[in-house]
Protein backbone atom coordinates (compact mmCIF):
# COMPACT_ATOMS: atom_id res chain seq x y z
CA UNK A 1 0.00 0.00 0.00
CA UNK A 2 1.37 3.43 -0.95
CA UNK A 3 -0.07 6.62 0.45
CA UNK A 4 0.27 10.34 0.79
CA UNK A 5 -1.46 12.26 3.58
CA UNK A 6 -2.31 15.28 1.43
CA UNK A 7 -5.87 14.06 0.82
CA UNK A 8 -8.56 16.39 -0.44
CA UNK A 9 -12.16 15.88 -1.51
CA UNK A 10 -11.28 17.34 -4.93
CA UNK A 11 -8.80 14.57 -5.77
CA UNK A 12 -10.32 11.88 -8.03
CA UNK A 13 -10.46 8.27 -6.85
CA UNK A 14 -11.45 4.95 -8.40
CA UNK A 15 -12.54 1.71 -6.76
CA UNK A 16 -11.83 -1.39 -8.86
CA UNK A 17 -13.25 -4.84 -8.05
CA UNK A 18 -11.48 -7.98 -9.19
CA UNK A 19 -14.38 -8.85 -11.52
CA UNK A 20 -13.77 -5.59 -13.40
CA UNK A 21 -16.57 -3.39 -12.04
CA UNK A 22 -15.42 0.13 -11.19
CA UNK A 23 -16.81 3.05 -9.18
CA UNK A 24 -15.51 6.59 -9.53
CA UNK A 25 -15.55 9.09 -6.68
CA UNK A 26 -13.31 11.36 -4.63
CA UNK A 27 -10.39 10.71 -2.31
CA UNK A 28 -11.25 10.31 1.37
CA UNK A 29 -8.43 10.10 3.89
CA UNK A 30 -4.98 9.46 2.48
CA UNK A 31 -4.22 9.72 -1.24
CA UNK A 32 -2.55 6.74 -2.89
CA UNK A 33 -3.52 3.14 -3.51
CA UNK A 34 -4.53 0.20 -1.37
CA UNK A 35 -5.73 -3.38 -1.78
CA UNK A 36 -7.76 -5.84 0.26
CA UNK A 37 -10.95 -7.85 0.42
CA UNK A 38 -14.10 -5.79 -0.20
CA UNK A 39 -16.67 -6.32 2.57
CA UNK A 40 -19.64 -4.29 3.78
CA UNK A 41 -20.72 -3.31 7.28
CA UNK A 42 -24.39 -2.65 8.02
CA UNK A 43 -23.87 -0.62 11.21
CA UNK A 44 -25.24 2.92 11.24
CA UNK A 45 -22.86 3.96 14.02
CA UNK A 46 -19.66 2.74 15.65
CA UNK A 47 -17.36 3.47 12.72
CA UNK A 48 -14.45 4.26 15.01
CA UNK A 49 -14.66 0.85 16.69
CA UNK A 50 -14.94 -0.81 13.27
CA UNK A 51 -11.85 0.93 11.92
CA UNK A 52 -9.73 -0.08 14.91
CA UNK A 53 -10.93 -3.70 15.13
CA UNK A 54 -7.93 -5.92 14.25
CA UNK A 55 -10.33 -8.44 12.67
CA UNK A 56 -10.63 -6.05 9.70
CA UNK A 57 -6.93 -6.37 8.85
CA UNK A 58 -6.49 -6.52 5.04
CA UNK A 59 -10.14 -5.70 4.37
CA UNK A 60 -11.61 -2.69 2.58
CA UNK A 61 -14.78 -1.80 4.47
CA UNK A 62 -17.81 -0.43 2.65
CA UNK A 63 -20.25 1.41 4.93
CA UNK A 64 -23.88 0.79 3.96
CA UNK A 65 -25.05 3.76 6.05
CA UNK A 66 -24.90 6.73 3.65
CA UNK A 67 -23.71 9.42 6.08
CA UNK A 68 -20.48 8.67 7.94
CA UNK A 69 -18.20 10.77 10.14
CA UNK A 70 -20.68 13.13 11.74
CA UNK A 71 -19.39 12.47 15.29
CA UNK A 72 -15.74 12.85 14.30
CA UNK A 73 -13.00 10.89 16.07
CA UNK A 74 -12.30 10.84 19.81
CA UNK A 75 -9.56 9.33 21.95
CA UNK A 76 -11.80 7.06 24.04
CA UNK A 77 -13.46 4.68 21.56
CA UNK A 78 -10.61 3.01 19.63
CA UNK A 79 -10.45 -0.76 20.14
CA UNK A 80 -6.71 -0.92 19.48
CA UNK A 81 -3.74 1.39 18.99
CA UNK A 82 -4.30 1.93 15.27
CA UNK A 83 -6.71 1.68 12.35
CA UNK A 84 -6.54 -1.80 10.84
CA UNK A 85 -8.81 -1.59 7.78
CA UNK A 86 -6.94 -1.64 4.48
CA UNK A 87 -9.30 0.93 2.96
CA UNK A 88 -12.56 2.75 3.64
CA UNK A 89 -15.56 3.41 1.40
CA UNK A 90 -18.32 5.92 2.23
CA UNK A 91 -21.04 7.61 0.24
CA UNK A 92 -21.60 10.96 1.95
CA UNK A 93 -18.89 11.94 4.46
CA UNK A 94 -19.70 14.59 7.04
CA UNK A 95 -18.22 17.95 6.16
CA UNK A 96 -18.13 19.17 9.77
CA UNK A 97 -18.04 16.74 12.73
CA UNK A 98 -20.18 17.62 15.75
CA UNK A 99 -19.83 15.83 19.09
CA UNK A 100 -18.65 16.96 22.50
CA UNK A 101 -15.97 14.24 22.55
CA UNK A 102 -14.73 14.83 19.00
CA UNK A 103 -11.06 15.79 18.69
CA UNK A 104 -10.63 15.69 14.89
CA UNK A 105 -12.48 14.69 11.75
CA UNK A 106 -12.63 11.14 10.43
CA UNK A 107 -11.02 12.30 7.18
CA UNK A 108 -8.09 13.75 9.14
CA UNK A 109 -7.66 10.57 11.17
CA UNK A 110 -7.66 8.36 8.08
CA UNK A 111 -5.11 10.62 6.40
CA UNK A 112 -2.90 10.76 9.50
CA UNK A 113 -2.78 6.96 9.66
CA UNK A 114 -2.25 6.54 5.92
CA UNK A 115 -5.59 4.85 5.23
CA UNK A 116 -6.71 5.30 1.61
CA UNK A 117 -10.45 5.76 1.16
CA UNK A 118 -13.03 6.83 -1.39
CA UNK A 119 -16.24 8.85 -1.04
CA UNK A 120 -19.08 9.94 -3.26
CA UNK A 121 -19.85 6.55 -4.81
CA UNK A 122 -23.12 4.59 -4.81
CA UNK A 123 -22.47 2.31 -1.83
CA UNK A 124 -25.92 0.74 -2.24
CA UNK A 125 -25.00 -0.50 -5.71
CA UNK A 126 -21.60 -1.69 -4.47
CA UNK A 127 -23.15 -3.54 -1.52
CA UNK A 128 -25.71 -5.21 -3.77
CA UNK A 129 -22.93 -6.26 -6.13
CA UNK A 130 -21.00 -7.87 -3.25
CA UNK A 131 -24.14 -9.64 -2.00
CA UNK A 132 -24.77 -11.09 -5.45
CA UNK A 133 -21.17 -11.87 -6.47
CA UNK A 134 -19.59 -12.36 -3.02
CA UNK A 135 -16.73 -10.65 -1.20
CA UNK A 136 -13.78 -10.19 -3.54
CA UNK A 137 -10.45 -8.44 -3.90
CA UNK A 138 -10.55 -4.71 -4.50
CA UNK A 139 -8.26 -1.76 -5.00
CA UNK A 140 -8.75 1.93 -4.29
CA UNK A 141 -6.65 4.32 -6.37
CA UNK A 142 -6.60 8.10 -5.82
CA UNK A 143 -4.54 10.95 -7.23
CA UNK A 144 -4.49 13.41 -10.08
CA UNK A 145 -2.65 11.02 -12.42
CA UNK A 146 -4.30 7.59 -12.19
CA UNK A 147 -3.27 4.47 -14.15
CA UNK A 148 -5.59 3.17 -16.84
CA UNK A 149 -8.32 0.75 -15.75
CA UNK A 150 -6.56 -2.27 -17.23
CA UNK A 151 -3.45 -1.61 -15.16
CA UNK A 152 -5.50 -1.06 -11.99
CA UNK A 153 -7.46 -4.28 -12.54
CA UNK A 154 -4.25 -6.26 -13.06
CA UNK A 155 -2.88 -4.94 -9.76
CA UNK A 156 -6.08 -5.90 -7.93
CA UNK A 157 -5.92 -9.43 -9.29
CA UNK A 158 -2.33 -9.77 -8.07
CA UNK A 159 -3.32 -8.98 -4.47
CA UNK A 160 -3.49 -11.93 -2.04
CA UNK A 161 -6.87 -13.52 -1.31
CA UNK A 162 -8.36 -13.90 2.17
CA UNK A 163 -8.75 -17.65 1.77
CA UNK A 164 -5.57 -19.21 3.13
CA UNK A 165 -4.44 -16.01 4.87
CA UNK A 166 -2.76 -16.52 8.26
CA UNK A 167 -2.98 -13.08 9.87
CA UNK A 168 -3.38 -13.40 13.64
CA UNK A 169 0.28 -13.00 14.48
CA UNK A 170 0.38 -9.79 12.42
CA UNK A 171 -2.18 -8.04 14.62
CA UNK A 172 -1.67 -9.65 18.04
CA UNK A 173 0.43 -8.24 20.86
CA UNK A 174 4.12 -9.15 20.74
CA UNK A 175 4.52 -9.12 24.51
CA UNK A 176 2.17 -10.29 27.30
CA UNK A 177 0.35 -7.65 29.32
CA UNK A 178 -2.15 -7.62 32.17
CA UNK A 179 -5.53 -5.91 32.45
CA UNK A 180 -6.22 -5.76 36.20
CA UNK A 181 -9.56 -6.61 37.73
CA UNK A 182 -11.84 -3.70 38.57
CA UNK A 183 -12.53 -3.91 42.27
CA UNK A 184 -11.97 -7.22 44.05
CA UNK A 185 -10.04 -9.80 42.05
CA UNK A 186 -12.03 -13.02 41.79
CA UNK A 187 -10.44 -14.93 38.91
CA UNK A 188 -7.41 -15.04 36.61
CA UNK A 189 -7.93 -15.59 32.88
CA UNK A 190 -5.33 -16.26 30.21
CA UNK A 191 -6.50 -14.57 27.01
CA UNK A 192 -4.86 -15.71 23.76
CA UNK A 193 -4.72 -12.63 21.54
CA UNK A 194 -5.61 -13.49 17.96
CA UNK A 195 -6.68 -9.89 17.27
CA UNK A 196 -8.37 -8.91 20.52
CA UNK A 197 -10.45 -5.74 20.92
CA UNK A 198 -9.70 -3.54 23.93
CA UNK A 199 -13.24 -3.72 25.30
CA UNK A 200 -13.12 -7.52 25.68
CA UNK A 201 -10.65 -7.74 28.60
CA UNK A 202 -12.38 -4.66 30.03
CA UNK A 203 -15.70 -6.52 30.14
CA UNK A 204 -13.98 -9.33 32.02
CA UNK A 205 -12.21 -6.89 34.35
CA UNK A 206 -15.62 -5.42 35.23
CA UNK A 207 -16.50 -8.85 36.59
CA UNK A 208 -13.47 -9.11 38.86
CA UNK A 209 -11.24 -10.96 36.38
CA UNK A 210 -7.52 -10.25 36.05
CA UNK A 211 -6.79 -10.81 32.35
CA UNK A 212 -3.34 -11.89 31.16
CA UNK A 213 -3.28 -11.15 27.42
CA UNK A 214 -0.84 -13.44 25.63
CA UNK A 215 0.61 -13.31 22.08
CA UNK A 216 -0.91 -15.48 19.36
CA UNK A 217 2.31 -17.51 19.45
CA UNK A 218 1.83 -18.50 23.11
CA UNK A 219 1.91 -22.22 23.82
CA UNK A 220 0.04 -24.35 26.35
CA UNK A 221 2.85 -23.90 28.90
CA UNK A 222 2.61 -20.11 28.52
CA UNK A 223 -1.15 -20.26 29.11
CA UNK A 224 -0.81 -22.25 32.31
CA UNK A 225 2.17 -20.26 33.58
CA UNK A 226 -0.30 -17.58 34.72
CA UNK A 227 -2.26 -20.20 36.72
CA UNK A 228 -5.56 -19.37 35.04
CA UNK A 229 -9.03 -20.12 36.34
CA UNK A 230 -10.20 -19.86 32.73
CA UNK A 231 -8.82 -19.47 29.21
CA UNK A 232 -10.14 -17.12 26.54
CA UNK A 233 -9.53 -17.14 22.76
CA UNK A 234 -10.22 -13.83 21.02
CA UNK A 235 -11.52 -12.60 17.70
CA UNK A 236 -9.07 -12.05 14.86
CA UNK A 237 -8.53 -11.85 11.08
CA UNK A 238 -7.78 -14.43 8.45
CA UNK A 239 -8.73 -17.96 7.50
CA UNK A 240 -9.27 -20.30 10.48
CA UNK A 241 -8.06 -23.20 8.34
CA UNK A 242 -4.53 -21.77 8.77
CA UNK A 243 -4.69 -21.50 12.58
CA UNK A 244 -3.12 -24.86 13.41
CA UNK A 245 -1.13 -23.48 16.35
CA UNK A 246 -4.17 -21.96 18.05
CA UNK A 247 -6.12 -25.19 17.50
CA UNK A 248 -3.31 -27.17 19.14
CA UNK A 249 -3.24 -24.85 22.14
CA UNK A 250 -7.02 -25.02 22.52
CA UNK A 251 -6.92 -28.81 22.46
CA UNK A 252 -4.37 -28.68 25.26
CA UNK A 253 -6.79 -26.55 27.28
CA UNK A 254 -9.71 -28.88 26.53
CA UNK A 255 -7.68 -31.87 27.65
CA UNK A 256 -7.10 -30.25 31.04
CA UNK A 257 -10.76 -29.34 31.42
CA UNK A 258 -10.14 -25.66 32.21
CA UNK A 259 -13.18 -23.37 31.63
CA UNK A 260 -12.88 -21.99 28.11
CA UNK A 261 -14.59 -19.16 26.24
CA UNK A 262 -14.03 -18.13 22.62
CA UNK A 263 -15.28 -15.19 20.57
CA UNK A 264 -15.48 -14.96 16.76
CA UNK A 265 -12.15 -16.43 15.53
CA UNK A 266 -12.10 -18.23 18.87
CA UNK A 267 -15.39 -19.90 17.92
CA UNK A 268 -13.87 -21.14 14.67
CA UNK A 269 -10.83 -22.41 16.58
CA UNK A 270 -13.10 -24.34 18.95
CA UNK A 271 -14.95 -25.78 15.99
CA UNK A 272 -11.72 -27.04 14.48
CA UNK A 273 -10.49 -28.33 17.84
CA UNK A 274 -13.66 -30.41 18.14
CA UNK A 275 -13.20 -31.86 14.66
CA UNK A 276 -15.58 -29.67 12.64
CA UNK A 277 -14.59 -27.93 9.43
CA UNK A 278 -14.78 -24.25 8.54
CA UNK A 279 -15.77 -22.54 5.30
CA UNK A 280 -15.83 -19.08 3.75
CA UNK A 281 -19.16 -17.29 3.67
CA UNK A 282 -20.26 -15.68 0.42
CA UNK A 283 -20.15 -12.16 1.84
CA UNK A 284 -20.00 -12.63 5.61
CA UNK A 285 -21.72 -10.92 8.52
CA UNK A 286 -20.55 -7.44 9.49
CA UNK A 287 -22.48 -4.85 11.46
CA UNK A 288 -24.20 -4.28 14.79
CA UNK A 289 -27.73 -5.41 13.92
CA UNK A 290 -27.55 -9.16 13.28
CA UNK A 291 -30.29 -11.38 14.83
CA UNK A 292 -29.08 -14.49 16.67
CA UNK A 293 -31.03 -17.05 18.69
CA UNK A 294 -29.55 -18.56 21.83
CA UNK A 295 -30.84 -22.08 21.46
CA UNK A 296 -30.20 -22.87 25.12
CA UNK A 297 -32.82 -20.29 26.18
CA UNK A 298 -34.78 -19.55 23.01
CA UNK A 299 -33.97 -15.87 23.41
CA UNK A 300 -33.31 -13.77 20.30
CA UNK A 301 -30.51 -11.21 20.52
CA UNK A 302 -29.47 -8.32 18.30
CA UNK A 303 -25.72 -8.73 18.02
CA UNK A 304 -22.51 -7.26 16.58
CA UNK A 305 -20.71 -9.33 13.92
CA UNK A 306 -17.50 -9.29 11.94
CA UNK A 307 -16.76 -12.60 10.29
CA UNK A 308 -16.26 -13.96 6.80
CA UNK A 309 -15.79 -17.61 7.80
CA UNK A 310 -18.03 -19.98 9.75
CA UNK A 311 -18.02 -23.39 11.44
CA UNK A 312 -19.52 -26.33 9.55
CA UNK A 313 -21.36 -28.14 12.36
CA UNK A 314 -24.78 -29.91 12.31
CA UNK A 315 -27.51 -27.62 13.61
CA UNK A 316 -30.00 -30.13 14.94
CA UNK A 317 -28.03 -32.92 16.56
CA UNK A 318 -25.56 -33.51 19.35
CA UNK A 319 -22.15 -34.45 17.98
CA UNK A 320 -19.59 -36.76 19.55
CA UNK A 321 -16.13 -35.22 19.74
CA UNK A 322 -12.80 -36.22 21.34
CA UNK A 323 -13.82 -34.02 24.28
CA UNK A 324 -17.36 -35.25 24.78
CA UNK A 325 -20.67 -34.19 23.35
CA UNK A 326 -21.00 -30.85 21.55
CA UNK A 327 -23.92 -28.92 20.12
CA UNK A 328 -24.66 -25.71 18.27
CA UNK A 329 -25.79 -23.23 20.93
CA UNK A 330 -26.48 -20.15 18.78
CA UNK A 331 -27.66 -19.67 15.20
CA UNK A 332 -28.06 -16.64 12.93
CA UNK A 333 -31.71 -16.11 12.06
CA UNK A 334 -30.89 -14.54 8.69
CA UNK A 335 -29.16 -17.56 7.16
CA UNK A 336 -28.85 -20.35 9.78
CA UNK A 337 -25.08 -19.91 10.08
CA UNK A 338 -23.58 -21.45 13.23
CA UNK A 339 -23.08 -18.63 15.75
CA UNK A 340 -22.07 -20.59 18.84
CA UNK A 341 -20.87 -23.95 20.17
CA UNK A 342 -20.86 -25.56 23.58
CA UNK A 343 -19.55 -28.76 25.07
CA UNK A 344 -21.98 -30.71 27.24
CA UNK A 345 -19.37 -32.70 29.17
CA UNK A 346 -16.68 -30.04 29.69
CA UNK A 347 -16.81 -26.34 30.64
CA UNK A 348 -16.26 -24.84 27.19
CA UNK A 349 -18.33 -22.64 24.87
CA UNK A 350 -17.91 -20.02 22.17
CA UNK A 351 -19.86 -17.56 20.03
CA UNK A 352 -19.22 -16.26 16.54
CA UNK A 353 -20.17 -12.66 17.32
CA UNK A 354 -19.03 -9.84 19.65
CA UNK A 355 -20.66 -9.67 23.09
CA UNK A 356 -18.32 -6.88 24.25
CA UNK A 357 -20.62 -4.42 22.44
CA UNK A 358 -18.00 -2.05 21.06
CA UNK A 359 -19.80 -0.92 19.06
CA UNK A 360 -23.18 -2.57 19.23
CA UNK A 361 -26.07 -3.61 21.47
CA UNK A 362 -25.58 -5.15 24.91
CA UNK A 363 -27.96 -8.10 24.40
CA UNK A 364 -25.12 -10.64 24.63
CA UNK A 365 -23.33 -9.30 27.73
CA UNK A 366 -24.63 -12.32 29.69
CA UNK A 367 -22.01 -14.47 27.94
CA UNK A 368 -19.28 -13.00 30.14
CA UNK A 369 -21.42 -13.91 33.16
CA UNK A 370 -21.77 -17.43 31.76
CA UNK A 371 -17.97 -17.64 31.63
CA UNK A 372 -17.78 -16.49 35.26
CA UNK A 373 -20.27 -19.19 36.29
CA UNK A 374 -18.17 -21.86 34.60
CA UNK A 375 -15.13 -20.73 36.60
CA UNK A 376 -17.18 -20.60 39.80
CA UNK A 377 -18.42 -24.14 39.15
CA UNK A 378 -14.92 -25.41 38.47
CA UNK A 379 -13.61 -23.81 41.66
CA UNK A 380 -16.46 -25.29 43.69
Amino acid sequence: MTTSTRGTAKVPAVLVLEDGRTFRGRAYGAVGETFGEAVFSTGMTGYQETLTDPSYHRQVVVMTAPHVGNTGVNDEDPESKRIWVAGYVVRDPARVPSNWRSRRSLDEELAAQGVVGISGIDTRALTRHLRERGAMRVGIFSGNALPDEGTMLAEVRQAPEMTGANLSAEVATKEPYVVPAIGEKKFTVAAVDLGIKGMTPHRMAERGIEVHVLPATAGVDDVYAVQPDGVFFSNGPGDPATADHAVSVMRGVLERGTPLFGICFGNQILGRALGFGTYKLKYGHRGINQPVQDRTTGKVEVTAHNHGFAVDAPLDQVSDTPYGRAEVSHVCLNDNVVEGLQLLDRPAFSVQYHPEAAAGPHDAAYLFDRFVKLMEGQRA
